[in-house]
């Protein structure tokens, strides 16, 4: 199979008919051949019975229902899953997204060999306020943390090399970070397109504010996990030493002054309560390292690792 299409939506019963039709016709003229897979992420409304009356109609169309809602994350790793197509293209279901953009996005992918083409809505219809500037804000803090040169990281449309999405898990608010996930599991040709964006045409957007404060929170543990994750002790045991030292050498002042000076008052100092504060927190960090490292030994992904090729194994 050609391409799979991944959407993953919540309520927007009043937008599938025309995405899917807008999709079929415009990969039906690439003489493609693809499927649909529609992710229902615990919708109130009609999405599902809309996705069922669909996929009678169109045998491309295939459906992924939620019990509950889990956020796009858990709809995208489930829609990587059940891909079966040479190459990925992940959009949203409320015609923001372009179904024109996908033969440059397939392109890019067979012809041009990127792992990874992520869409920049360079001109934004959305509010300024509430999702411009913030997005703004997530994105030079991803580029900085991560290296990785795109403007745009949460662009719901973007196209995939199958071996990335079957590399890759995208769990709690990571969908917005794939292309670092990508980067971290070795797939070094990510790229950006520009996209068009067009303007809500049914409803209103599913995303509050709670989505900036989980994006930064997200960033953090990826950007720590993509570095220490094999080897925690390299992080708390070096803090932990650093903050050892520091309490030590106070403490080690403290002992020659109170040799030195007759009247020296010990407990009277600030820098008596500093180097115990800072060695009960460098054993703290030490401590933690250990424990890290034996639950890291301990798991069964310990040696889990992405190979890409083997030669006489």
């Amino acid at each position: 199979m050609d391409i799979t299409i991944v959407v993953p939506l919540l309520n927007e019963e009043e937008s599938l008919p025309e995405l899917t039709e807008w999709i079929a016709r415009v990969i039906n003229e690439q003489q493609k051949s693809y499927e649909v897979i529609l992710v229902d992420d615990g919708s109130t409304d009609n999405s599902w019975q809309v996705i069922e009356q669909l996929s009678q109609s169109n045998p491309c169309i295939k459906g992924i229902k939620f019990q509950r809602n889990y956020g796009k994350s858990a709809a995208l790793n489930e829609g990587f899953k059940a891909a079966k197509g040479d190459v990925i293209i992940t959009m949203d279901a409320d015609l923001q997204d372009s179904p024109d953009e996908i033969p440059d996005l397939y392109k890019m992918i067979v012809v041009d060999g990127f792992d990874l083409v992520s869409g920049w809505k360079k001109k934004r219809f959305d509010n300024k306020l509430t999702k411009n500037l913030p997005s703004k804000l997530f994105n030079a803090a991803a580029r900085k943390s991560s290296g990785i040169k795109l403007h745009d990281f949460n662009c719901g449309l973007k196209s995939y090399n199958k071996k990335v999405v079957k590399s890759i898990e995208v769990y709690g608010e990571m969908h917005r970070y794939i292309p670092i996930l990508a980067k971290w599991a070795g797939f070094r040709k990510i790229t950006e397109k520009v996209v068009e964006h067009r303007a809500r045409k049914y409803g209103v957007t599913k995303f509050g504010w709670d989505r900036f404060v989980n994006g930064f929170l997200d960033l953090a543990t990826i950007s720590f996990v993509s570095r220490f994750g094999k080897r925690p002790m390299h992080f708390f045991g070096l803090y932990g030493t650093l903050c050892f030292l520091i309490g030590f050498a106070m403490s080690i002042y403290l002992f020659i002054g109170k040799l030195v000076v007759a009247d020296f008052a010990l407990t009277n100092r600030p820098a008596f309560y500093g180097s115990l504060t800072f060695m009960i927190i460098g054993m703290q960090l030490f401590l933690a390292g250990f424990v890290a490292e034996l639950i890291n030994r301990n798991s069964t992904e310990r040696n889990n690792y992405l190979i890409e090729k083997k030669l006489g194994v």
